[in-house]
């Protein structure tokens, strides 16, 4: 058996409501957060921890806990080092990479990790704390004859607000500039001090070029405010837009123009699978982090069901998981891992990866396999990279066939994972 032991971080900030202790009934003392042993053990499942939730339960079999099966040893080659508080990375065609640092900084490395350009130039106004910054980062589907980019960021409105938005841009990559900046999509302002539960991605559709943007619902405190279940807010849904910022065709009627579908929390992971479908990873509170197969329409569920807690240590709502008109995830982690970022498998490096999803993990401190068998449902689960004792904040899948991860914090890192020399299929 092999274990380590690894301490769980908060997957998000805590925020109590302040009140006066006549009107607020003596709280509950807050469970202590077990340790996180991840255990490898073939064919049992990898976390042993007792769920958050002491009513929680899977809906269907294979939902949560998914045995272990090792399959490959890993080689890791560092290509860069130092960066501060990185946030996105993409493969520009000429083979460098393009990388967000959450304080508003985009940064483009060599092929071989080194500095070529910082760009802050015509850069928006980001308002960077806690979880607020400069997020995530794709390429246009025309980039290689636009040289168009899309960035997804916290906008400073005002002294008092900001808001998720996302800018177009043309990016001049041998001058380390960028042009013609356009914010094409805001959603309305909100409190500064909203910071938490602000996640966001952006996945650009192969078929035809649009975006989805998954969008954080910035709630705080206990009882929990229900954003993600209001129709007149693009907080806590994943939205379907053109290049230029306009609904796209085919969107379902859902609230506000361009809602695609509702119920999130604070999304963390969005990328399309082999197949073509939509997938997406969210942080829940304490327990319920979820894996999610994104559909036109759907809602899936946030706050009113949960596989978790409230960070204080009080149950959400009913602290009901399941409830009819509301998606469920395919997967789920109570206690929660912090997923940080979403990839599936695509080359020929690692062919037993074929039909598995990589989930960066931040308070897990590992990058997770998840094999999925017929039906969607995670057939194996496998934590990789344990030994780094880092906070994965992206994962891409890069033509070559490695895998490629950034690191979370100052002196992040840009690593490159490919098998060890010398090892096979198990």
């Amino acid at each position: 058996m092999t274990r380590l032991a690894l301490v769980c971080a908060a997957a998000g900030l805590v925020v109590l409501p302040v009140t006066a202790l006549s009107q607020t009934p003596t709280p509950a003392p807050a469970r202590v957060r077990p340790t996180f042993e991840k255990f490898t053990v073939e064919g049992e499942p990898v976390d042993r921890r007792k769920p958050e939730l002491d009513t929680d339960h899977p809906v269907f079999p294979g939902q949560t806990r998914a045995p272990y099966h090792k399959t490959v040893d890993l080689e890791v080659t560092t290509i860069a080092s130092g960066l501060d508080v990185p946030w996105a990375v993409e493969l520009l065609p000429s083979g460098r990479f393009l990388i967000t640092e959450k304080a508003g900084r985009l940064r483009i490395l060599n092929k071989d990790g080194s500095p070529l350009h910082t760009i802050t130039a015509n850069m928006p106004p980001v308002y960077y704390r806690g979880q607020a910054g400069l997020l995530d980062v794709a390429l246009d589907r025309n980039f290689a004859t636009n040289h168009r980019i899309f960035y997804v960021y916290l906008r400073t409105i005002d002294a008092d607000t900001c808001a998720h938005a996302v800018d177009s841009a043309i990016l001049d990559e041998a001058a380390g500039t960028i042009s013609n900046v356009t914010t094409i999509f805001q959603a309305a302002p909100f409190t500064n001090r909203a910071v938490s539960q602000s996640g966001s991605r952006i996945a650009v559709d192969p078929k035809d070029g649009n975006l989805f943007v998954a969008v954080g619902d910035r709630s705080t405190g206990d009882p929990l405010p229900l954003q993600a279940q209001h129709l007149d807010t693009y907080l806590g849904k994943v939205i379907h837009i053109t290049p230029e910022g306009k609904p796209a065709p085919g969107n379902p009627s859902l609230g506000l123009p361009g809602t695609w579908s509702m119920g999130h929390r604070t999304p963390q992971g969005l990328t399309f699978a082999p197949d073509g479908r939509l997938w997406e990873v969210e942080h829940g509170p304490r327990g319920g982090d979820e894996l999610n197969l994104i559909e036109k329409g759907k809602n899936y569920g946030w706050p009113v069901i949960v596989h978790g807690i409230n960070y204080p240590g009080t149950k959400i709502g009913e602290a009901i998981v399941e409830k009819a008109g509301m998606e469920q995830p395919r997967y789920y982690w109570d206690p929660v891992i912090a997923p940080g970022a979403l990839a599936f498998y695509k080359g020929t490096l690692f062919p037993q990866w074929k039909s598995s999803a990589l989930v960066g993990a931040l308070a897990g401190q590992a990058l997770f396999r998840l094999e999925l068998g017929k039906d969607d449902k995670v057939v194996h689960e496998e934590p990789l990279l344990m030994d780094l004792g880092a906070r994965v904040r992206d994962v891409q899948v890069f033509p070559d066939g490695a895998v490629y991860i950034l690191t979370e914090g100052a002196g992040g890192k840009l690593l490159k994972v490919t098998p060890k020399s010398g090892t096979s299929s198990r």
